[in-house]
């Protein structure tokens, strides 16, 4: 029998996070339940208070009437349902990590009601296994201490590592070029010639064109994997700059929203080669395919952002081991409770790799005491 969308539920969430000093992290999960009981989840990475309740309201006063006994398997036409409803409000923003939250849960259902792995319904695995990524904030004290964090990464078995800087905490780096690239050269002589360092330079540094150009080639010197976002991501002419006068790999996009936002960096900005995409914001895996579909049209790699979460983690990782273009997975290489205690079994490497999960659906049981202990007030 035909399973029908019965109820949808959003949960803001609020909780500590350690990579970050305790700061407080906010989500919103989205639980749907069909007619015949079966249970998906979801989750809108809103992070902002106002956001993580604007999100809720989009979803239960704007999706859940138009989606209301329509029938769950049409994942494609009740996607498209929801885009058309937000057209006056909705091309990226609020609207679309409400959709994301949605279509996550009913790609979830669907694997549950099909018995099988959320990866089979994408056509199948491309990788048996993708390389484990130890991705962080470098916000301790002093640069040898935070050249001790990532190799502890590598000891603990990760073969990778993403790092974010300019964040909340007792370090400097992202604040000073010459200190940056300092880190990165003492970090590689520390690890040695083959492990994967990517840099994430991100939100929190303010450098011009000259000075992306400069810091860029400098790490292109030490065998960085990639440079992420040293611009503000709109900066278009400050990218195409960039682009002309490094080697490095340019990454960008886990701000994006929207495939039609994907499409114009790969058809008209053409400075990125690896986009990050996370289906917790780009509308669902939905949204997260139709942007594979175009990596694999322009030749560029994608990464999956995961960084929030054991419910995007798991999305994250069908979705990246069914895609041709990913070569990474990225972890949070913390103890978090949405990571160690919203669901069953905590998603983790093996030996340093990222393995599929085998469970029907996203593969993961969400604790819903959990859930609610960790509601936003």
């Amino acid at each position: 029998m035909m399973d029908r969308i019965e109820r949808i539920e959003a949960f803001p969430i609020q909780y500590p996070d350690p990579n970050d000093f305790n700061t407080i992290r906010r989500t919103v999960l989205v639980r749907i339940e069909t007619d015949h009981g079966v249970v998906g989840w979801g989750e809108c990475i809103a992070m902002w208070p106002e956001a993580c309740k604007a999100v809720a309201l989009v979803i239960e006063q704007g999706l859940l009437p138009i989606l209301k006994g329509e029938p769950a398997g049409e994942i494609e036409a009740n996607w498209v349902k929801m885009r058309r409803h937000v057209w006056w409000y909705g091309e990226g923003g609020i609207a679309s990590l409400a959709i994301s939250g949605i279509d996550v849960a009913l790609w979830d259902i669907a694997g549950k009601v099909a018995g099988k792995p959320l990866y089979a319904l994408l056509g199948g695995l491309k990788h048996e296994r993708l390389l484990a990524n130890a991705s962080s904030h470098v916000n301790k004290k002093g640069e040898a201490a935070c050249v001790a964090e990532v190799e502890g990464f590598f000891a603990a078995g990760f073969r990778s590592c993403k790092l974010g800087f300019a964040k909340k905490g007792e370090s400097n780096i992202g604040g000073d070029p010459d200190t940056d690239v300092s880190f990165i050269r003492a970090l590689r002589k520390t690890l040695g010639d083959e492990a994967s360092i990517l840099v994430d330079i991100g939100n929190g540094v303010r450098w011009n064109v000259e000075t992306a150009i400069s810091v860029a080639n400098r790490m292109y010197d030490l065998g960085i994997g990639w440079y992420e976002e040293p611009l503000y991501v709109t900066d278009d002419a400050g990218y195409a700059e960039l682009r002309a006068n490094t080697k490095v790999r340019i990454a960008s996009g886990e701000r994006e929203f929207t495939e039609a936002g994907y499409r114009r960096q790969m058809e008209f900005v053409r400075a990125i080669d690896v986009y990050g995409v996370d289906p917790a914001r780009v509308e669902g895996v939905t949204g997260f395919r139709r942007v594979d579909a175009l990596a694999t049209q322009y030749g560029k790699a994608v990464n999956a952002h995961a960084w929030s979460t054991a419910i995007t983690t798991a999305a994250s990782l069908h979705l990246s081991l069914a895609s041709p273009n990913t070569e990474i997975f990225e972890y949070k290489p913390f103890p978090v409770v949405v990571q160690d205690e919203l669901v069953a079994e905590k998603l983790w490497h093996k030996d340093g790799w990222a393995y599929p999960l085998h469970g029907p659906g996203l593969g993961i049981e969400v604790q819903e005491a959990v859930v609610k202990r960790l509601a936003m007030a």
